[in-house]
């Protein structure tokens, strides 16, 4: 019985890892991107829900907005329809914007979403409509 030797594997190892681990990073940090992204235009969406509800109602809308869009600094709001004059068949309409920005390297593909630019921010928007009350 002939003695064989066992060649090391320790290589082929090393160069796995090296071929997996940028996809492996990719993935978790457009993961976790992708999940504040979403959160902050969720925050949004609500936050002009809450203005829109807020003008109905006759109150003023900015310390509402500030309330639901504490976390989104630099969010802004416009009031597009106004229910002065209106009649129960109208709708109050605010929409808000905000500039979401990456936190992680894949930030630099920002560029390549819709609407993104190439110092990885990416424009959000939102839309509240209330019925206006007579």
């Amino acid at each position: 019985m002939a003695l064989r030797r066992r060649t090391g594997d320790g290589g082929a190892a090393a160069v796995e890892m090296a071929l997996v681990l940028p996809l492996l990073l990719l993935l978790v940090f457009g993961i976790i991107d992708f999940g504040r992204m979403l959160n902050a235009q969720i925050a949004l969406t609500e936050a002009a829900r809450e203005a829109a509800r807020a003008h109905v109602l006759g109150a003023d809308p900015t310390p509402r907005f500030n309330t639901v869009a504490s976390g989104l600094s630099g969010a802004t709001f416009t009031v597009d329809e106004d229910c002065a004059g209106a009649t129960e068949a109208d709708d109050a309409v605010v929409t808000t914007t905000f500039e979401f920005s990456f936190v992680t390297p894949v930030g630099v593909l920002a560029g390549l979403l819709p609407g993104g630019s190439v110092d990885g921010t990416i424009p959000l928007h939102g839309k509240g409509v209330m019925p206006c009350r007579a």
